[in-house]
């Protein structure tokens, strides 16, 4: 990576696909867009999530702050345990260690746009109650 970030344009169809689809997760995928890993940025990660009719980010902690642009489709964000109904057009921040997650209870697809204040999302790490049971 060079020594300063670059500006980068991309799309989610030129980014590899990636998901969960298990108990413990839930079943969601997505496109990371930015990454230091992938792209010659350094201080923000952030991608595109897609969560099918009945997918979920099962509840979860990570250190970073994050921050979900909710662009397609309807579900709930339970974050500390307050639910809250989402649509197009909102926005979610999500404190730091935070335990939170997502659903889909519709019958479309749900897509939000998501960002973390780290240079690598392979530095977000995901913490999940029932893999530490």
């Amino acid at each position: 990576m060079s020594e300063h970030s670059q500006a980068v344009i991309t799309t989610a169809e030129e980014r590899p696909r990636d998901g969960w689809n298990d108990p413990v997760h839930g079943s969601i995928s997505w496109h990371t867009l930015l990454s230091s890993d992938i792209t010659p940025t350094d201080s923000m990660s952030a991608g595109i999530a897609d969560l099918a009719p009945g997918g979920e980010l099962k509840p979860h902690r990570h250190d970073p702050s994050e921050i979900y642009f909710i662009f397609e489709g309807t579900g709930i964000v339970r974050i500390d345990g307050q639910e809250t109904t989402v649509k197009p057009g909102t926005t979610v921040f999500i404190p730091g260690n935070a335990e939170h997650g997502i659903r889909n209870e519709s019958s479309a697809n749900l897509k939000f746009f998501y960002v973390f204040p780290t240079g690598s999302f392979a530095e977000v790490v995901y913490r999940f109650p029932e893999a530490i049971s």
